[in-house]
């Protein structure tokens, strides 16, 4: 797929570095495919399934059950395929190591585990020739789920387009209507000539001993080769003569705002290779500088324009491909207003070069590469392997890629020696190239039966290609996959850790509470954080009249984005980009640990800043607090469009998601708040918002918000900081506090029912920290099945069930049930037979229990696999080998580092303190195949608990004729 934007992340665990230090490691390969039947991609797929060491159906998947990995998962990128994993435990790495490198050097192709991972063939009756053949698939059907997203047709387009001359013409991950002429003979070809050591690179960061891992990947894998020449680089793109122009087509999108405005148009040019380490960072700034933030040229004169409602996928610098590239352009532009868009990008290029950049800018950049290279994230060592896999994959040096240091120390002396080193640069690589492609994109009413007429004609070419007898080996074959597919599989040759391998308690977090001005209350954890501080608070929603609710999000995206005080919002966001790492604020519905229908209602406003920059961060946030500029209307109006766009382009991407929290709405008290601030709910209010063409009563409600939301009334702040840094931060946050404004009267909440929890754990200090919970005693669950009627090829499906909160001794045993249901049936079930992308069983710290599918062909067959799940649980077809791999796959989740900015995150949001979760730790070592079984049939038997459904997809004839389904 175009750029390092991988097509292929199944869903195994997000990455977390280790508390103490982690080890990831990753072997990667060059592979550059000639065409677009996705031999990259399906190949990632098979070589998960099963090696000559490892002889059994996904073992990745299983080894997510047999191991405390942090993360494990496989990326297919443009022209580089990687495999990465990362964990605490030695044996574990020893373990993972193992598997990746024989399913990487020694899979087993068989002809058979190509069919079931790539696609398959059925039809009901062989002797028949007009009998459609239905053509599935995992990759498939993903990669019909990534087209679905137009900013991905525009991506992949792109690339096509600007680098025609090799590999980039092509699609990595495979086009829909190319998978199909993927032969078995083809795919084993591709195999030998790029999963070779020749063609590999490793990688490996964290603290086990190095030595170790050299003579593994010795003995296992480089020792059984003889070094071969693979022949896989990808020559140079030959500059063009003279700019071309491209116009493409896409589905009509019915979640973006307008109908008449949804034309996309973007302007590129070709750059550099991208070995030139210090070359490709020079244009990486320089790139930054024409498009962050609302002081960048191409902010001001196209954001700004009102032509569109948001930048151009991808703008800015691209590093992934051989010879990197610049893009810049407009979405929600109209047809007519294309050629305008072009000419914006002409004179904005021609002004930077006469004016070039104001020194701050510079400053703040340089600025955000300090924090960045002092901040500790989870997932660190991913992020190195990420960063240096495009220009390691074409011979550049890794090393010289991480010094950052002399990199920056670099540039500074370059600008000092010239002051026009950056509008040379500008004038060179923009307006003397004439490698500059102009694409634009326009939907076409037609466009998705189109694509389905010509799927259909596919399948219709491939069925009369086949002779009566080919048919009946087709038939054949599938009847032998199926059967294959519904045997239970011997994992016993994979390596697995123990339960007794868990660490039996946690380790401690030390939390001190103290009070600013008095009687806010501060939570502070001293932690190693690298010479940054963290700041949160929290503030109640709860006297925030009802229909201001729905436009609490709103208020968050723009809070900090429309000035303050003095500051307009060009001077705000230059002095956030000059003295902290950024400022947020998010809308929070948090559920209690006792009660299902109780919740904490508020907003959490998040920023770090370096410790000498602390002051500053925090007169930010007084200004925010007390003088926000909430009356800029034409600054508003950009910021809707821009966030109404965002939230229609995710939800191709997280339509699993958006069904899950649709399905949960009538399940607690808290669900239709869920679904107001990041629901579909959410996703059609910002559509019909930026459809407005009169903002103001929108606008007159955030000075309403603000009264209710930004004083001293019901805030608690966090800090987390060195201890030498600590008594800093409390003056600092003192100071805030000091500066905020009580309620000139006294504001009662909405609904009356609610109560003060106080949060339990935190040592010194005299003032409690006391959590304002609404409850609603009165709230009764009720079924809902809902579909999404959305112009998407595939499905998403999510179904909830109302079950037990966090500390119940059932919420073990379903967090338990939920990664049981998982491994040993829905992934069989709804990936491997189903053909969609992924799915699977999660209990959230609410109480919710979901199944769910992602980018799947089928929609209620995949309910009735739901239900079938249920049944398997509820006559407990499991054995005690299941139960505890379930406990190790829980436990990894459990134990998943904490970076040192977010440790005590769980104590000042939902008052989790150290005790209460060992006493919820021991509750998980203590489940047991009783519980599991008797948890099946009190939460999850049907008429049991009150379940709710919801779909995102296409049109469905079953449920338009079902009364019980709401269509929306």
């Amino acid at each position: 797929m175009a750029r390092a934007r991988s097509t292929c992340t199944w869903p195994g665990r997000t990455e977390t570095t280790p508390s103490g230090r982690p080890s990831p490691r990753s072997v990667q390969f060059r592979t550059t495919p000639a065409d677009s039947s996705g031999a990259p991609h399906i190949l990632e797929h098979t070589v998960l399934c099963g090696s000559q060491r490892y002889p059994c159906r996904d073992p990745f998947f299983k080894m997510l059950n047999r191991s405390l990995c942090t993360f494990m998962n496989a990326f297919t990128a443009s022209d580089y395929t990687l495999y990465p994993f990362s964990t605490q435990n030695p044996k574990d790495f020893q373990n993972l190591l193992s598997v990746y490198l024989d399913a990487a050097f020694f899979p087993c192709l068989r002809e058979l585990d190509f069919w079931q991972e790539g696609w398959r063939l059925e039809h009901e009756d062989p002797s028949d020739p007009q009998t459609p053949l239905v053509f599935k698939g995992v990759v498939f059907n993903e990669m019909k789920g990534v087209f679905a997203d137009n900013e991905r047709i525009f991506s992949q387009h792109l690339q096509n387009r600007l680098l025609p001359d090799h590999t980039y013409a092509v699609v990595s991950g495979g086009d829909p209507l190319c998978i199909p002429d993927l032969t078995w003979e083809q795919l084993r070809r591709f195999h030998a000539t790029h999963y070779h050591p020749s063609n590999a690179r490793f990688f490996t960061y964290g603290n086990f001993p190095l030595e170790q891992h050299l003579r593994q990947i010795h003995e296992e894998a480089l020792s059984k080769f003889q070094k071969i020449e693979p022949r896989t680089a990808v020559p140079a793109q030959k500059p063009w003569d003279q700019p071309r122009e491209f116009q493409i087509s896409c589905a009509p999108d019915s979640l973006a705002a307008g109908s008449s405005g949804q034309t996309t148009v973007s302007v590129s040019f070709l750059l550099p290779h991208i070995t030139d380490t210090f070359e490709a960072f020079t244009l990486s700034l320089l790139s930054s500088l024409l498009v962050s933030g609302p002081s960048a040229p191409f902010y001001q004169s196209l954001i700004e324009s009102g032509l569109g409602t948001g930048f151009s996928p991808d703008a800015g610098y691209n590093g992934c491909t051989r010879e990197a590239y610049f893009s810049v352009g407009l979405q929600g532009v109209a047809e007519e207003d294309v050629g305008a868009v072009r000419d914006l990008v002409d004179r904005t290029l021609d002004g930077v070069i006469e004016k070039g950049f104001e020194a701050d800018r510079i400053e703040a950049l340089l600025h955000k590469i300090e924090i960045q290279m002092k901040h500790q994230s989870v997932s660190f060592g991913l992020a190195l392997t990420l960063h240096i896999a495009s220009c390691w994959n074409h011979d550049g040096d890794p090393v010289e890629l991480l010094k950052l240091g002399a990199q920056v120390a670099q540039f500074r002396k370059c600008l000092e020696d010239n002051p026009k080193f950056l509008q040379e640069k500008v004038q060179q690589y923009f307006k003397n190239n004439q490698h500059k492609l102009t694409l634009s994109m326009t939907p076409d009413d037609k466009y998705s039966e189109k694509q389905m007429q010509m799927e259909a004609e596919k399948l219709k070419q491939k069925v009369s290609s086949l002779s009566p007898e080919d048919k009946q080996r087709l038939h054949e074959k599938g009847l032998e996959l199926q059967a294959q597919q519904s045997q239970p599989q011997d994992a016993s040759c994979l390596p697995a850790l123990k339960v007794s391998d868990i660490e039996p308690r946690i380790p401690a977090t030390d939390l001190e509470v103290a009070t600013a001005a008095g009687d806010v209350p501060v939570q502070c954890c001293a932690q190693p954080t690298n010479g940054l501080v963290y700041f949160r608070a929290f503030a109640s929603l709860n006297t925030v009249p009802e229909e201001l609710r729905p436009y609490v999000p709103l208020f968050c995206s723009v809070l900090t984005k429309l000035g303050c005080g003095s500051l307009d919002y060009r001077e705000q966001a230059q002095q956030v980009e000059l003295k902290t790492g950024g400022l947020a604020a998010s809308p929070q519905v948090l559920p209690d640990d006792t009660h299902l229908d109780t919740y904490e209602q508020g907003v959490l406003f998040s920023s770090l800043c370096l410790d000498r920059n602390l002051p500053d961060m925090m007169r930010l946030w007084s200004e925010i607090f007390n003088s926000p500029r909430l009356e800029e209307e034409e600054r508003f109006r950009v910021l809707v469009k821009m966030t109404a766009q965002e939230l229609a382009n995710g939800v191709p991407d997280s339509g699993h998601l958006y069904a899950s929290t649709r399905a949960g709405r009538t399940l607690a008290s808290a669900g239709d708040l869920q679904e107001a601030f990041g629901g579909m709910d959410q996703v059609r209010l910002m559509k019909r918002i930026a459809e407005t063409a009169d903002l103001t009563p929108v606008l007159k409600k955030l000075p309403r918000i603000k009264k209710h939301l930004l004083n001293r009334d019901s805030l608690r702040c966090a800090v987390n900081a060195t201890p030498q840094q600590m008594p800093q931060a409390q003056r600092a946050v003192d100071g805030f506090v000091r500066s905020l404004s009580r309620s000139q009267k006294e504001r009662k909440p909405v609904r009356p029912q609610v109560v003060e929890k106080p949060a339990p754990g935190a040592a010194g200090g005299s003032a409690p920290v006391l959590r304002k919970l609404v409850t609603d005693p009165t709230f009764k669950p009720c079924q809902m099945k809902t579909h999404f009627l959305l112009p998407f090829p595939v499905n998403y499906v999510a179904e909830c069930v109302r079950t037990a909160p966090y500390t119940d001794p059932d919420h073990a045993s379903l967090q338990v049930l939920a990664r049981l249901m998982t491994a040993k049936f829905l992934h069989v079930e709804i990936r491997e037979k189903g053909g969609a992308y992924g799915g699977g069983a999660r209990l959230s710290h609410g109480g919710i229990f979901t199944l769910f599918s992602y980018r799947d062909p089928r929609s209620m067959e995949t309910l009735q696999s739901f239900a079938e799940a249920v049944d398997w649980a509820r006559s407990g077809r499991f054995t005690q080998q299941d139960i505890d791999e379930a406990k190790l796959s829980v436990f990894a989740s459990v134990d998943a580092p904490v970076a040192p900015s977010d440790r005590g995150l769980d104590h000042f949001l939902y008052g989790l303190s150290d005790e209460m979760k060992q006493v919820h730790r021991e509750q998980l070592f203590a489940v047991c195949r009783e519980g599991l079984v008797d948890v099946s049939n009190r939460y999850l038997g049907t008429g049991r608990s009150t379940r709710g459904v919801a779909l995102l997809g296409p049109e469905n004839s079953r449920i338009a004729k079902d009364p019980s389904w709401i269509i929306r």
